[in-house]
């Protein structure tokens, strides 16, 4: 890894990464407020009937529920909305990362120094991790301060925490890994992050639909988030083989990049 550059990428999306980490974090904080204020209520006023197996059908989707601690804060962790501010690192810097600077013209000075590609690629795949990681501790963070404030937070225990993390941080690294992969496989950007939305967009997709449709629950494991079984991870329930999958994933277009990326001819920009 080289230091100057890993600097230079800090620098470049601090403020970015503080706000998505506030937003992470309030979102996160939400959750327990949610739950502690609204959840038994919720849970009387739904019991049984249609309504209730209507819930119980977006329990399913969502991945958690709001009434229970866990379960209101697994629904936070593969929530759309925590999705898509993570999705601005595992998607959006990856993809850039490399087929930016080129698109920009800036990737011949950065190779041009003594610097190897391989270099290049990891420096920019341990910033993506980290901003990953970083965003992926803001919600549960956010979480545990709401948990304290409303006097719920005995429902939290430290080792599931930890494992959710570490979970949710594979699930989204090996998201980036792909975006890192596409991103040295293009001179322009558009491809690169059309590719790495488009995988993540379908992928979830596919996730909604086994969850919903019976017929479908064969699709599920083609699915990433299907690796983050977050009521299940929060309950103390961590399985490694997702850990594994993930981790393969990861492993895969990391190895795809360090081939491709180093024996990659760059014509002059146009």
């Amino acid at each position: 890894m080289n230091t100057v550059l890993f600097g230079r990428a800090w620098h470049s999306q601090r403020i970015k990464l503080l706000a998505v980490a506030l937003g992470l974090a309030t979102w996160g904080f939400l959750l327990p407020v949610v739950y502690a204020t609204f959840g038994a209520d919720i849970e009387r006023l739904v019991e049984g009937g249609s309504f209730g197996q209507a819930l119980e059908i977006l329990s399913r989707f969502t991945g958690g529920n709001v009434f229970s601690l866990t379960g209101s804060l697994a629904l936070g962790i593969v929530h759309p909305i925590a999705i898509a501010l993570i999705a601005v690192f595992a998607v959006g810097f990856a993809a850039s990362a490399v087929a930016g600077e080129r698109q920009r013209g800036t990737l011949e000075v950065l190779i041009a120094r003594p610097i190897d590609r391989r270099v290049v690629y990891l420096t920019f795949l341990a910033a993506t991790l980290l901003f990953i990681a970083i965003t992926v501790l803001a919600i549960l963070a956010g979480a545990v301060a709401g948990a304290v404030l409303f006097d719920v937070a005995q429902d939290l225990r430290p080792g599931a925490l930890a494992a959710a993390w570490l979970n949710s941080s594979l699930l989204y690294g090996a998201i980036g890994g792909l975006g890192l992969a596409a991103s040295v496989s293009f001179d322009r950007l558009t491809p690169a992050l059309g590719a790495t939305l488009a995988f993540t967009i379908v992928s979830y997709a596919v996730y909604f639909l086994a969850l919903l449709w019976p017929d479908a629950q064969w699709l599920a494991p083609y699915s990433v988030f299907h690796y983050l079984p977050a009521s299940e991870v929060l309950a103390g329930h961590l399985d490694p083989a997702d850990l594994l999958v993930l981790g393969c994933v990861l492993l895969v277009s990391v190895a795809y990049a360090l081939i491709v990326f180093p024996r990659r001819d760059l014509a002059a920009p146009s």
